[in-house]
């Protein structure tokens, strides 16, 4: 491997996606516009901004994993994510949107009150900041081990990275970034894993030398039961948390909405194939990874197949991905600290330019918290470790009541606090307690089960209670009234604010347009630097460029002259 060649392609791309985000730096003049995209962003920015949001180099270190050590089961898996996205589409995304509300905390105080709203806040930012961090340990540890750089001062230059054009441009610059990770990413997958089946002897030799069981949809300790709890976690996770209620909102419509949802859906059908069968083919060429090192399988099958430039590649696609996650949760977490905290709580008058320069500093004081947790990951038990279990045992309490209360006219914020905190408190006594004073500990599947299943039979039982009573919530009739006169407001928007938007997309549209053709023009250099797929890195390069026209011909037919707000397009 040359890592001078890699350290370069890295460089390059990373600077070009900082000099992105330095573009959206005035783009953002107020809440509505730095957090929401002004409530306009096309609906196939939304999806694929959503699909990267929910991916991260994680995924190749923990399913990667899985994939390495169980097979075909692993892409099971993640195809729960799918039926989250459809769920999510069906039923979940046009509700947020018909919400109003700019963030998930602000229809969780509007609904089910402020004190509940605290207590969520407060909450979600632990948790996502935890899980944000410990993403971003797994792609420092790619970089150190690729190019033999420290793992501490590698986790702390990719993280102070990932805060900047976050805290700059707000959702807009990571939304373009998005998309320009997506591509990146895209490609380097589509050049390895020909080149990983040529090493293995082609598909039919990967296949005969498989283990036994390998290609069957469930496997090991993941369980059918662990599967349909996972399933079920993925329509609360994909449809409540908060980092991915942004992408339903800030969109013009709940029709949009829904296209958000199904686009991310349709992707994690095909993707799973895709990221998982390098792993699974590495599996037959060096079977005996143990332990954590099988978190490498897919690092080692990279640095087996790849020259150099195109590790480079694969090393920033896997980068991005984390920073797309992360940064989305870096722009929610702020929004949520800046709209519902500071401005709900601390300075109720303060001025937009007041609350930009807030909005600003948190993304860099909540990043700062993430490159922390990054750096203690190793010593909690590893990325699956920790994933499976916060995921077990925070996504029901959380994600769920706040679900509950888009249909529901008989959940009250006093119930809500109940059942959080009795499911939270009962999945943390099976998860530490009782493994700790009495050696019981459950399996993965069972784990799953109680954390999704717990709280969502306690809303089920809430629900019939209340509806023999004939009860229906003070709150949901008070949220009733202020969303009517949230759209009163909205329909009396000033012209001068939805030019200011509809110039904000035409820039955000040209500017993906630009990253596009850009990225074809480094992946051409690259085919001629490479020693090996040089052809194929061609073609994807061109397949780029040709793509760089739909966002371009989306930036045209957006009108950016000063015509009456009714006339304006949305």
């Amino acid at each position: 491997m040359n890592s001078t060649i890699d350290t370069t392609v890295i460089f390059v791309f990373s600077a070009f996606v900082m000099c992105i985000g330095l573009l959206f730096a005035r783009t953002g003049r107020n809440m509505k516009s730095f957090f929401a995209g002004g409530e306009a962003v096309p609906w196939f920015i939304g999806g694929l901004s959503l699909f990267m949001s929910f991916f991260s180099a994680g995924t190749f270190v923990a399913w990667g994993s899985i994939a390495y050590k169980y097979g075909w089961v692993a892409i099971t898996i993640q195809w729960t994510m799918c039926i989250g996205g459809l769920v999510t589409g069906l039923f979940l995304a046009p509700r947020w949107k018909a919400t109003g509300a700019l963030t998930a905390a602000e229809f969780i105080k509007e609904r089910l009150g402020s004190t509940v709203q605290k207590s969520f806040i407060y909450i979600f930012m632990l948790v996502s900041l935890f899980i944000k961090g410990s993403v971003l340990y797994p792609v420092a540890k790619l970089v150190s081990s690729s190019l033999g750089y420290p793992l501490v001062p590698s986790t702390i230059v990719l993280g102070i990275f990932m805060i900047a054009y976050t805290a700059v441009g707000g959702l807009w610059a990571v939304m373009v970034t998005d998309i320009l990770q997506f591509i990146i990413l895209t490609a380097a997958v589509l050049i390895i894993l020909p080149l990983a089946f040529n090493a293995a002897g082609g598909a039919s030799n990967f296949q005969a030398q498989a283990p036994d069981g390998f290609f069957d949809l469930l496997n090991g300790e993941y369980t059918l039961g662990f599967i349909l709890a996972f399933a079920l976690y993925h329509i609360f996770y994909i449809g409540g948390n908060w980092t991915f209620v942004q992408r339903y909102t800030s969109v013009d419509s709940p029709k949009s909405a829904k296209k958000v949802a199904f686009l991310f859906a349709g992707l994690y059908l095909i993707s799973p194939i895709l990221w998982m069968l390098p792993p699974m083919i590495y599996k037959t060429i060096n079977p005996d990874l143990q332990g954590l090192d099988t978190e490498n399988a897919y690092l080692y099958i990279c640095k087996l197949v790849l020259p150099p430039g195109l590790m480079g590649l694969m090393l920033t696609g896997m980068y991005f991905s984390t920073s797309a996650s992360a940064n989305t949760t870096l722009n929610v977490v702020s929004a949520i600290f800046t709209n519902d905290i500071y401005k709900g709580i601390i300075n109720p008058q303060a001025s937009d330019q007041k609350l930009m320069k807030v909005a600003r500093n948190s993304s860099w004081l909540f990043g700062l918290g993430m490159i922390l947790i990054a750096l203690a990951v190793p010593y909690i038990g590893g990325m699956v470790e920790v994933v499976l279990s916060v995921g077990a045992i925070t996504g029901g309490p959380l994600l769920a009541p706040p679900i509950w209360a888009l249909f529901s006219k008989r959940l009250t914020g006093k119930a809500t606090l109940y059942i959080t905190g009795i499911s939270l408190g009962v999945n943390l006594i099976f998860k530490i307690l009782l493994p700790l004073f009495t050696g019981l500990k459950l399996s993965r599947g069972e784990e799953m089960i109680l954390g999704v299943g717990l709280p969502f039979l306690m809303l089920i039982a809430y629900e019939v209670w209340a509806a023999s009573r004939q009860n229906v919530s003070q709150q949901h009739l008070d949220y009733v009234a202020a969303k009517a006169v949230r759209k009163a407001e909205f329909m009396a928007a000033n012209p001068e604010e939805a030019l200011f938007i509809r110039k904000q997309n035409h820039f955000g549209l040209r500017v993906i347009a630009f990253a596009l053709a850009f990225t074809a023009l480094l992946l051409f250099i690259l085919s001629f630097l490479t020693t090996s797929g040089a052809v194929l890195v061609a073609c994807i390069a061109l397949g780029i460029l040709l793509l760089a026209y739909i966002p371009w011909r989306a930036a045209q037919r957006i009108n950016v002259a000063a015509v009456p707000f009714e006339n304006a397009s949305h």
